[in-house]
C-alpha cells in the first residue's frame, strides 16, 4: 500500500491508461497500489453495510455503490485524486457520469484491513475532509468498532460505536445501521 516513489504527478487521464489487472488510487497525483483481496470479515462487513443502506435507500434519490467505483475528488482542477472507497453514497445524481462520481460523495465508508488501516485513518481522513465528504465512516471489523465522522464547519467531529445497538447515518436522516449485524460472525 505504499505509494510509487516517483517525482512525476499523475492525473485521471494517466490513471485511465493503466493496466486494469491492478487497482490503484491516486492521492494528490501520487499513485497507491490497492491491497490484494480483503479478508472474509472485511467482505462480510461490506456486504452487510451495503445491504442495510441499499434497503433504506430503495425508492429514494440517493444511490449506494461498492468498490471498485472511482471517486474523482477534485475533478475540474488538477483531477489528480481518485479514490475507490469500500462504500459510498451519492445523493446528487449530477455527480454521476456512468463510471465515476465527480466530486465529494455524501457518505464514504472505509473498512480497515491491516495493510490499509494507517492510510484510511490518516491520509484518506484528511483527503475526504478537505474534499467536503459530508460523512466518513471508518469500520474496524477486528475491533468491532465504527468511527463516524460528520463534517461541521469544514472539520470532522467523531462519534464512536461498538458492536451493539445502532448507529445513525447523519447524512441520511432516518437511516440507522444495526451494528450487531455488521459484526456478526
Amino acid at each position: 500500500m505504499e505509494p510509487l516513489r516517483e517525482e512525476k504527478r499523475y492525473t485521471y487521464a494517466d490513471y485511465l491508461t493503466w493496466d486494469d489487472s491492478q487497482r490503484w488510487e491516486l492521492i494528490d497525483g501520487i499513485p497507491y497500489a490497492m491491497a490484494p483481496a480483503p479478508s472474509q470479515s472485511h467482505q462480510e462487513a461490506s456486504s452487510e453495510l451495503h445491504r442495510q443502506i441499499a434497503n433504506f435507500l430503495k425508492g429514494k434519490p440517493c444511490k449506494v455503490f461498492a468498490a471498485p467505483f472511482d471517486v474523482r475528488l477534485n475533478v475540474g482542477n488538477d483531477d489528480d485524486t481518485i479514490m475507490q472507497p469500500d462504500l459510498l453514497v451519492v445523493c446528487d445524481s449530477s455527480k454521476l457520469d456512468g463510471k465515476s462520481c465527480n466530486g465529494a460523495p455524501d457518505l464514504v465508508i472505509e473498512i480497515l484491513s491491516q495493510s490499509t488501516a494507517q492510510r484510511d485513518k490518516w491520509v484518506k481522513f484528511n483527503v475526504y475532509q478537505r474534499a467536503g465528504v459530508r460523512e466518513y465512516w471508518i469500520v474496524d471489523p477486528d475491533a468491532k468498532a465504527v468511527a463516524a465522522h460528520l463534517l461541521e464547519n469544514g472539520n470532522y467531529t467523531a462519534k464512536a460505536y461498538g458492536d451493539t445497538g445502532t448507529a445513525p447515518v447523519g447524512v441520511l436522516p432516518g437511516c440507522e445501521i444495526d451494528l450487531q449485524e455488521i459484526f456478526a460472525q
